[in-house]
């Protein structure tokens, strides 16, 4: 064995600290990928859960490699970086109207939450989770509201897209 091998070894992360970020982050996911299913949004339950989960894996191989010398930071930045590319993917432009924009934030969010579950901080990750299913399941009743004040018809736009407001001299 060689001693890189060996530092490996003695420096693991116990397997019982292994599961539970990686359950708990796979259970946040999965919160959250119950309510997009309920919404029928495209990135629904299964999505949620394996962002949630790669990004707990790879923070805690990043954890495992710093451990041996290397820098870690390197792993979450890329986690970063490419949960943008996903996010981007999910976003669609229709004319004047952009669709997916909750999508995509939805999907940053949960890669933070599950660096957050495989960095070992549980109450930073369970409470990010909990404030955003109350963002998602909330907060669309208030932007309803808003739009019919502003004369905005809330069946032409997608989940968080950017609103125009009314043409002048058009009222609904």
């Amino acid at each position: 064995m060689r001693s890189r091998d060996v530092i490996l070894k003695f420096t693991a992360m116990p397997t019982g600290d292994v599961m539970l970020r990686l359950l708990l982050a796979a259970g946040l996911g999965a919160a959250i990928g119950v309510e997009r299913e309920f919404r029928q949004k495209p990135a629904g339950l299964r999505t949620n859960i394996l962002i949630a989960l790669g990004s707990a894996l790879l923070t805690m191989a990043s954890l495992e490699i710093g451990r041996s010398g290397a820098t870690p930071d390197r792993i979450a930045a890329q986690i970063v970086t490419g949960i943008g590319f996903l996010g981007g993917g999910a976003i669609l432009r229709s004319g004047t109207t952009i669709h997916g924009m909750t999508t995509a934030a939805t999907i940053w969010v949960n890669a933070a939450i599950g660096l957050a579950a495989g960095a070992g901080l549980f109450a930073m990750a369970t409470m990010t989770a909990a404030i955003t299913l109350a963002v998602l399941a909330l907060l669309p009743p208030v932007e309803r509201y808003f739009e019919r004040r502003a004369g905005i018809d809330a069946s032409q736009h997608g989940d968080g897209s950017p609103r125009q407001p009314p043409s002048l001299g058009t009222r609904e």
